[in-house]
């Protein structure tokens, strides 16, 4: 197998203080042509928010953070490239889309990698560092949620041993569309 570069970069948990880079990477993952099927907000509603908002995300994903981690990579030259974060959803609590959280569970939400860094085995780096974050916090299994018409992401999901649930959600106020469940089991050697 060929070097894919990756051991180049620095995958590591987002600090607090980090709000400015938390900002600027989300605002350059919802330009991404995908972004439309990938994120649940606009470049415009996220551009429009203050920097409180950044700062309480940054805060709330940082190290060190119970509920939430943010995990990113990191050139040498301190350009972050890509991110991941990971949600703890308590069993008995209801999700964002308004069902029933079963178990206790780690739900990984946006997932970028800057497109000229694409390829090089980050995304699989980030995600190893997010399910590894949530078998920490003793969940049962990490979820995800993935449009319909994003093959490419699922197609990398499967690679990364995420499968279907079966379970659907509809995207509100695009009539008809609906987001696909995949989950990843917890190892029974955990």
């Amino acid at each position: 197998m060929s070097d894919t570069g990756a051991e180049k970069y620095t995958v590591r948990y987002i600090h607090a203080q980090e709000w400015p880079a938390v900002k600027e990477l989300r605002l350059a993952s919802l330009q991404d042509p995908m972004a439309h099927v990938a994120f649940l907000e606009t470049y415009a509603q996220a551009n429009s928010r203050p920097d409180s908002f950044w700062q309480e995300r940054a805060e709330g994903g940082a190290e060190g953070a119970l509920g939430v981690r943010q995990i990113i990579a990191e050139r040498a030259d301190g350009t972050w490239v890509g991110s991941v974060t990971v949600l703890i959803e308590e069993a008995g609590s209801t999700d964002w889309a308004g069902m029933t959280v079963e178990r206790l569970q780690g739900h990984v939400v946006g997932v970028y990698v800057r497109p000229e860094e694409r390829g090089r085995g980050l995304t699989e780096r980030l995600f190893e560092a997010a399910v590894e974050w949530a078998w920490s916090r003793d969940v049962e299994r990490v979820r995800l949620i993935v449009h319909e018409e994003n093959p490419r992401a699922q197609a990398f999901y499967r690679k990364v041993g995420f499968v279907p649930s079966g379970r659907t959600v509809p995207v509100a106020g695009h009539g008809g569309q609906s987001e696909l469940e995949f989950v990843l089991d917890r190892p029974l050697d955990r």
